[in-house]
């Protein structure tokens, strides 16, 4: 684990934002993702930026080369069940992809029912829904309960600064989003790398319990995985260990009590993805409407301090983290690659 000073230290070196100059190519710039397009490349900088409830909120110290890291790996386990759209990995924090048309729907795959956000699907049930998304549910599920198995749930590509939207296959369909057979298509591999990341993070210890999936099409039409897989932006983890306890006494799923304890919050606090954040925001009344209440440097470093952790344990491996000014070291890969001129 990276030591609570340099994530301190880091506080003033994270990555905000990005402006670099490929040419006469369009840049888009996403709530973490900052993109440049390269004739039939794109340049992908993924920033320390974090969000919740759909409105960027902060940043936090190697978030970044967390997010593109732990892609990397998963793009690496999924590449046998389906296409990815990875060409190099130049840098910590960036991606080069092949260009691909994105689908303009997100495959949400919910193994448990769960959440705090207003899209969530506990929060649906909690108010007397049966139906999400298409999904019948059975009565008396509690919070935190395993679904009888692992659904999907679709959700729009909301519009800068509006809402995703969870809808079910035949709103896609009748929207004219997606044809009922490359629903179908995308939706089986949907579940086939959900199983594949349960299977993997299980031997870890770890649950993956939700996450979200973005497709696109690349050149030759061909179904290609996209954006970020199983990273604790995109992907809901606890830990086995304490899952089952704290789910009798209807506790919040947190982190084990492990004998390798990296500091005293280690069980005490939520586990190892973006809900933290989440859940520190909702605790003040925030989700997602009005001001954002601003996020104290010891959250963020908690924050960071477990996205760190999930690498590191979901992937059973230690994270390559470069500490300094990432702006320079990234122009310099860049330019060492030829994706850039110096």
């Amino acid at each position: 684990m990276i030591p609570k000073e340099i994530l301190k230290q880091q506080l003033k070196n994270t990555l905000e934002k990005t402006n670099f100059d490929f040419g006469s190519g369009a840049k888009y710039f996403g709530k973490v993702r900052d993109n440049y397009m390269l004739d039939d490349k794109r340049v992908m900088i993924t920033t320390d930026r974090i969000s919740a409830f759909d409105i960027v909120l902060t940043t936090l110290p190697f978030k970044g080369q967390v997010l593109n890291q732990m892609s990397q790996f998963w793009f690496e386990k999924t590449k046998h069940i389906v296409n990815n759209a990875v060409i190099d990995i130049p840098d910590p924090n960036v991606t080069v992809a092949r260009n691909c048309k994105p689908i303009m729907v997100e495959f949400v795959v919910r193994g448990y029912i769960t959440g705090v956000t207003t899209t969530s699907i506990w929060y649906s049930y909690e108010r007397g829904a049966r139906e999400f998304c298409g999904h019948t549910l059975p009565e008396g599920l509690r919070k935190d309960e395993k679904l009888p198995e692992p659904i999907l749930t679709p959700s729009t590509k909301a519009e800068k600064g509006q809402h995703d939207e969870s809808v079910s296959r035949a709103e896609v369909i009748k929207r004219g989003l997606m044809t009922a057979d490359e629903f179908d298509k995308i939706s089986e591999a949907s579940m086939k790398v959900f199983e594949l990341g349960q299977k993997t993070a299980a031997k870890q210890g770890i649950i993956l319990v939700d996450t979200k999936y973005e497709f696109g099409y690349d050149e030759n039409g061909e179904v290609t995985l996209i954006d970020e897989v199983h990273t604790p932006d995109s992907s809901r983890f606890w830990f086995m260990e304490t899952y089952e306890e704290l789910f009798k006494q209807g506790k919040e799923q947190r982190n084990p009590n492990r004998e390798r304890s990296i500091g005293p919050s280690r069980s005490s606090n939520l586990g190892i993805d973006k809900e933290y954040v989440r859940k520190w925001l909702s605790d003040r009344g925030f989700m997602g409407n009005g001001p954002v209440p601003k996020i104290p440097d010891e959250i963020r470093i908690e924050a960071a301090r477990r996205y760190v952790e999930a690498y590191e344990l979901v992937t059973g491996q230690k994270l390559n983290a470069v500490a300094g000014n990432p702006t320079e070291r990234i122009r310099k890969n860049l330019i060492n690659r030829g994706y850039l001129k110096g």
